[in-house]
């Protein structure tokens, strides 16, 4: 999501290579001015971090750690704004959070993401109040979406946004939910008729939060609407939507210092699980190209039991992972997110999420072939797949709509992948997977020995 930004950091450190060297520290700062401007970065955000970068640096003595530490300390500053961080529970439930915005900009979609990560990281009871009268479709989208993620929905179209409310907030106390999101009506234009019906929903529900949904591919116009609110309904943080299409996430940098609050979520990716917490550090990480390595281990403890985690080890490291393990293990990666989102919180694996791009792993068509000859196959034959002779695999073959040819090739991928994570469970096992991401981001694509 970071890649202009991160291009543009690691080049202007890459200026600075020896000690008091003044002419490279102004080279340095030039070029990163103009790579921000360029990432539709706010110019006064861009003066005001190149001003407090070049003094730091040179209070230290100019050098590549001290402009590194200066330009990590002055971003983290930056993306700092007064208020919460992620999401905070109240301390009497449920905890009820109003989700503003205008028309379009993902507030319904960001909702659900909103529900899931709760519901599946936190272990959550939610309810969602589909308070959006105005969009014909809102309230059937948030329905399909309810449905989807598994979590209860209070509708009505017959019904005004009051008296959704109202049921919503009885509800939520009497069978006892931890978390009420209410998705409030949106316009394509700020207008008083919004306002007017935000204030009197906000003074009904009395909610812990009020979220901002801004799309960042708007840029600076997020920037404004995200004030107007704050001015005129009151917001306690901003979350943005589609920054997965937004290449240049300048947007990112800056909005939670002009707004004056927190930019809490970020949406990473089309998917429900694609929603992350904004923890400055942690994306200050990001952004210099080190990972967030936390919060990676927070998201996927939250969605993998151990339990069963430790048998999935225990069973590869004795060559046993059969189909059934395969189906769980795509089950459990559907929870984490997309491919492109993961592999950026993983320290220098950006070049390679780039290369992914959207790679949709669940709707491939070869994990769709895969799927579709597991599913012919009787139980005993997806637990123990030396069982398959050449009579079995004509018979899946059939049933799943492939050719012999192609069920050989994926069982033969399969054993492969099998026999690969078993020597990668074993010692040394790092060090070949280093040596594996080596080749891949060397623009060599997958190695041979994983195909």
């Amino acid at each position: 999501m970071f890649d202009t930004l991160t291009e543009s950091f690691r080049s202007a450190i890459g200026k600075i290579r020896f000690h008091d060297d003044e002419k490279a520290l102004k080279k340095a700062l030039g070029e990163l001015k103009k790579s921000l401007l360029k990432a539709d970065v706010h110019h006064k955000v861009v003066k005001e971090l190149l001003t407090a970068v070049e003094k730091d640096t040179k209070a230290a003595g100019i050098g590549r750690d001290a402009f590194l530490r200066a330009l990590q300390n002055e971003l983290v500053r930056i993306l700092t704004a007064p208020g919460k961080q992620g999401f905070v529970f109240a301390s009497r439930p449920p905890t009820v959070v109003l989700m503003t915005g205008l028309q379009g900009s993902g507030k319904t979609t960001t909702t659900g993401k909103l529900a899931t990560m709760l519901k599946e990281q936190k272990k959550k009871k939610v309810l969602i109040a589909a308070a959006d009268l105005q969009r014909l479709a809102a309230v059937e989208q948030l329905r399909q979406i309810a449905e989807q993620i598994g979590v209860d929905l209070v509708a009505d179209e017959n019904a005004t946004p009051d008296e959704i409310v109202k049921r919503a907030l009885k509800k939520a106390e009497d069978e006892l939910y931890d978390v009420l999101l209410i998705d409030t009506a949106g316009r394509l234009a700020i207008d008083e008729e919004l306002m007017a019906e935000l204030e009197r929903i906000r003074d009904l529900a009395e909610p812990d939060e009020i979220f901002y949904v801004a799309d960042a591919m708007t840029g600076m116009d997020a920037v404004r609407t995200a004030n107007t609110f704050k001015e005129k309904v009151g917001i306690t943080g901003v979350i943005l939507s589609k920054f997965d299409a937004d290449s240049k996430g300048g947007v990112a940098l800056g909005i939670a210092h002009q707004v004056g609050v927190p930019l809490r979520f970020i949406g990473s990716g089309e998917k429900m699980p694609d929603l992350e917490p904004f923890i400055p550090e942690r994306i200050t990480s990001r952004l210099m190209g080190a990972g967030d390595i936390e919060g990676l281990a927070e998201k996927t403890a939250a969605v993998i039991d151990e339990k069963t985690a430790k048998e999935m080890t225990r069973k590869i490291k004795k060559g046993q992972f059969n189909f059934n393990d395969f189906l769980e293990q795509m089950e459990q990666m559907k929870k984490l997110g997309s491919m492109k989102s993961i592999l950026g919180m993983l320290p220098g694996m950006g070049n390679l999420a780039k290369q992914l791009g959207d790679l949709d792993l669940e709707n491939s068509e070869e994990v769709k072939q895969i799927k579709a000859m597991i599913n012919s196959m009787t139980p005993k034959e997806r637990e123990n797949p030396d069982l398959l002779n050449n009579s079995r695999k004509r018979r899946i073959a059939a049933g799943a709509g492939l050719s012999q040819m192609q069920v050989n090739r994926i069982i033969k991928q399969f054993k492969n992948a099998a026999k690969m994570a078993k020597r990668l469970s074993g010692k040394g096992g790092m060090k070949q997977m280093q040596e594996i991401m080596k080749q891949m981001q060397g623009g060599g694509g997958v190695p041979p020995m994983l195909r």
